[in-house]
């Protein structure tokens, strides 16, 4: 399997109070493609700090290259405090200026070129500074590489016209139904509710949006109801086979997850519905653990070995 893929971003440490684990939308991707087997590269940013440390062991403990680890000298470690509701849904307080928003470009710049990977996945909260925005740009503008963009929006941190850039930037764009939401707010002329991905209006109002900013698909996440993508070609795939946990624990990294498998699922020539399920199981399941990633690393092995890539 050739598909190489780099994921740029924040690698940091989710604070639970009782607890603090590694975390990051994108370090959690890297981290679950990596435990499937997928080739990658994280492009990240640290302090010289025991948060650095708790991440660097992070990718020793996954078996990723550090290649594209940076170390900051002046800046601590990304740090989020976490509170999970009673519904499972964490809320987030981010802290500011920290290691990942001073990703420095020209390293950037020569891991890519060392690396050439096949897809780029990126978000927004790197690029909340002008510092690691601009690096990223320099990636983008440096490869042919596919463009993969979680929107993953958090309140307060991410303004409009970087996920406008980002937009025109993204090849694929994956979504939840909230963010879906303010996308349609933001661009299209109506705002569908989602409770019907089944309506018409509702899908052409996405078809709208991929056609303003030329993508090639476009995913939307649903929680237990599922997913759907949408393909530049007229695909259109709805999954409902979602399987819910024994017990939902949190939903911290379940988007990620998902993400994850969509793009093993891609590498590995998986048909759409398919990989679909797949990704939406796979993210139930890490609903039923503490954290983004399982403690134990065999939690992988079962699923390895349903998808022919033990």
């Amino acid at each position: 399997m050739s598909e190489r893929i780099l994921v740029f971003g924040e690698a940091l440490l989710d604070d639970f109070g009782t607890e603090q684990v590694a975390g990051g939308a994108p370090f959690n991707l890297a981290r679950t493609l990596a435990a499937f087997g997928q080739p990658q590269l994280m492009v990240t940013r640290v302090g010289r700090d025991a948060g650095g440390e708790t991440i660097r062991d992070e990718f020793t403990r996954f078996g990723m290259s550090p290649e594209g680890i940076q170390s900051d000298p002046a800046r601590p470690t990304g740090r989020v405090h976490v509170t999970r509701g009673e519904d499972g849904v964490p809320h987030y307080d981010i802290l500011p200026d920290q290691a990942y928003d001073h990703l420095e470009g020209v390293l950037a710049l020569d891991v890519l070129r060392a690396y050439s990977p096949d897809t780029i996945c990126f978000g927004t909260l790197a690029q909340r500074s002008a510092t690691s925005c601009h690096a990223l740009a320099a990636l983008l503008d440096a490869s042919p590489a596919e463009r993969f963009f979680d929107l993953n929006l958090r309140d307060g941190w991410v303004d409009e016209s970087i996920v406008f850039t980002s937009l025109q930037q993204a090849d694929i764009l994956k979504v939840n139904e909230q963010e879906l939401q303010t996308l349609f707010s933001w661009y299209c002329h109506t705002c569908p509710g989602t409770d019907k991905m089944d309506c018409v209006v509702l899908e052409s109002e996405c078809r709208s949006l991929m056609h303003n900013f030329s993508l090639k698909g476009m995913l939307v996440t649903l929680g237990a109801r599922g997913a759907m993508y949408f393909g530049a070609d007229g695909t259109a795939a709805h999954s409902h086979d979602v399987r819910a946990p024994a017990k939902l624990v949190d939903t911290v990294g379940a988007g990620d997850a998902f993400s994850a498998v969509f793009l093993l699922g891609r590498a590995h020539g998986w048909e759409i519905l398919a990989t679909l399920n797949r990704a939406n199981e796979f993210a139930g399941a890490i609903c039923g653990i503490a954290g983004a990633v399982p403690q134990d690393l065999n939690f992988y092995k079962p699923w390895r070995e349903a998808w022919g890539l033990a």
